[in-house]
């Protein structure tokens, strides 16, 4: 956190996540938010365990009814984003949480809360080691879903969110995504948080009400008090309060420009993303579930770039079956049609626990059995995956999409499992396409490297960039240490992107983009100069990725790239940048 002071008028900055765009004015509204702070220990007989098992079982069984009866009244503008509760449903009776807290229960003898905490330390311990942000900022939907039951072990009362009757700003250490949904548009004008990140539900439920939100600030709820007038620059991921007048007359003024701007490119979403001399791209959405492609479609997107496929498999005992994969991804290949659907198999820590498939213990799971890693390890499970992504191709058009690769040989070794996995269903009887592209993705320095070779054995390239430049860098961007120094402008990031995409061209194959530089329009002018020909992102980034693309001259950005390639720091990309599209950048996105 940042905290600028200006002792004239007490105005001061605090500096955040962003987690949902736009801006918003107003007074603050501070969650009395009456938490489990203290979870004590305590040991129970064995002619107690049964009760305290029961304890814990009712706990659950209310919080399930709440959540139903929350989820009955999720306003209209939320009903595509009821799956996210409806996935804290399913989690409150989750093996990881449920079983095993009643399992600690029995073999410690200790009371519910201690043993909750216990099973859901190891839960979030789990998902955290999740390479993939979107993946990773799960662990937070088990910590949601452990509060509620911690809170009706410890007979406290839930925050009302929907009881509020003021106009106001939200004030909070946490909001979870039941709570969020519970938001009244015409009381709640946004909200900030000590705690939560860009990908997690929280966020993604805030871009779906389309209101501003500030995560991670820290010490929010310590210094802010209840009444203060604050500013929520949802664009920039500040909060700034008690603001000067001249502040709040500059902010009126952007809020105004913001809402007029943001009307246009929503309006303008179908349209399609052909640049100002001419070029079209596609601009596709990132989803982890089926019901996340209303909110595709709504944006205007033309396809899904990435379909996350670990759904399916996390916090479970057991692999999902081949008919429960294929209903899935049969579902999403229909519901996109025509568009393109890219599905990416299995990119799972290979130290997940698995009660029907014990692991080894890894030190270091990023740079260890995950992805395609694991499923060459474990071709039956791999398989399974890759008859069921056969099968839905056959309902649409389906893109295949190999994970993590770092050598040539995995690559060959994807492709014969793939060419079995289509004999065994011809064998079947099942109907399949194996007509389909393959791709990887670019996310170690090995495989951009190789990438010459490696052009010549797929039909695409897609950059996950996220991971690209983690590895590059040298640099695990959730260490709050070194996390300001991961940029994906980084010149050596740059170079090695534009290596990748002049072996594909040099094969006749096109090179996609993925990762969340995608989403950042800062970003846009070097993409397109790299000659990436489509790219991916959370759906609620579209049409503002869509809008700006076509403002822009893709013979402007080649230009521009022959300078960049010479600057050999981040802040020198950044002022040419700005100097060449500050205007267009910086004016029409934050609406400065």
């Amino acid at each position: 956190m940042n905290n600028h002071e200006n002792g004239a008028s007490g105005e001061f900055i605090l500096t955040g996540i962003s987690g949902s765009p736009g801006i918003c004015i107003g007074k603050a509204y501070l969650v009395d938010r009456e938490g489990v702070d203290v979870i004590e220990k305590y040991f129970v007989g064995q002619h107690e365990i049964k009760s305290e098992i029961n304890r814990f079982k009712n706990a659950v069984k209310k919080a399930r009814t709440e959540l139903s009866s929350i989820i009955d009244g999720v306003p209209e503008e939320l009903r595509d984003n009821t799956y996210i509760l409806e996935t804290h449903l399913l989690l409150h009776k989750d093996k990881m949480l449920y079983d095993k807290t009643i399992e600690i229960i029995k073999k410690d003898h200790v009371n519910a809360e201690w043993a909750l905490k216990k099973a859901t330390s190891r839960a979030v311990r789990m998902f955290k080691q999740i390479t993939d942000p979107y993946l990773g900022a799960r662990a937070a939907d088990i910590e949601h879903v452990s509060d509620r039951i911690m809170r009706l072990l410890a007979g406290i009362e839930e925050v009302n969110i929907s009881g509020i009757d003021k106009r106001v700003i939200l004030v909070a250490t946490h909001l979870t995504p039941a709570e969020t949904s519970q938001i009244q548009l015409n009381r709640i004008m946004g909200f900030i948080t000590d705690h939560g990140g860009k990908a997690s539900h929280t966020s993604i439920v805030a871009r779906s009400l389309e209101i501003p939100a500030v995560l991670g600030l820290e010490t929010a709820t310590s210094v802010i008090k209840n009444d203060n007038f604050i500013i929520v620059d949802g664009n920039q991921g500040i909060v700034i309060v008690n603001p000067s007048e001249e502040t709040l007359l500059d902010y009126t003024e952007l809020r105004r420009r913001y809402a007029i701007r943001r009307a246009d490119i929503i309006r303008s979403g179908e349209l399609p993303a052909e640049s100002a001399d001419g070029i079209v791209f596609r601009v596709m959405g990132n989803i982890e579930l089926p019901e996340e492609i209303v909110g595709v479609r709504d944006n205007g997107g033309d396809g899904i770039g990435l379909f996350r496929t670990e759904f399916l498999y996390i916090a479970r005992n057991d692999f999902p079956s081949e008919e429960e994969l294929y209903e899935q991804y049969r579902e999403t290949v229909e519901l996109m049609a025509p568009h393109p659907v890219t599905i990416r198999t299995l990119d799972i820590n290979g130290d997940k626990e698995i009660p029907s498939l014990p692991t080894p213990h890894e030190d270091n799971p990023a740079l260890g059995l995950r992805a395609i890693r694991f499923c060459l390890k474990k071709p039956e499970i791999f398989t399974t995956q890759l008859r069921a992504i056969l099968r839905a191709a056959s309902h649409g058009t389906v893109r295949l999409l190999l994970p993590m690769i770092s050598g040539c040989e995995e690559i060959s070794e994807s492709i014969r499992l793939i060419d079995s996995a289509a004999e065994s269903l011809e064998k079947d009887g099942l109907p399949y396409n194996r007509d389909i592209q393959i791709g990887i993705m670019i996310e170690v320095p090995s495989a951009a490297i190789l990438a010459d070779a490696m052009a010549e054995m797929v039909d695409f390239f897609s950059i996950g960039t996220n991971d690209l430049v983690q590895y590059t860098l040298a640099i695990d961007r959730g260490n709050p240490h070194v996390a300001h120094l991961y940029n994906a402008m980084h010149p050596a990031v740059i170079r090695l992107i534009r290596h990748i995409v002049d072996c594909a061209r040099a094969k006749d194959k096109p090179t996609y983009i993925c990762g969340e530089m995608a989403a950042d329009p800062i970003n846009l002018p070097v993409i397109l100069g790299l000659g990436i020909e489509e790219l991916s992102m959370a759906p609620q980034s579209i049409p503002e990725i869509k809008n700006m693309i076509r403002r822009i001259s893709v013979a402007d950005t080649s230009r521009l790239m022959v300078d960049v390639l010479k600057k050999n720091t981040v802040s020198e990309i950044h002022e040419l940048i700005k100097n060449r599209f500050g205007d267009m950048l910086y004016s029409e996105i934050y609406a400065r």
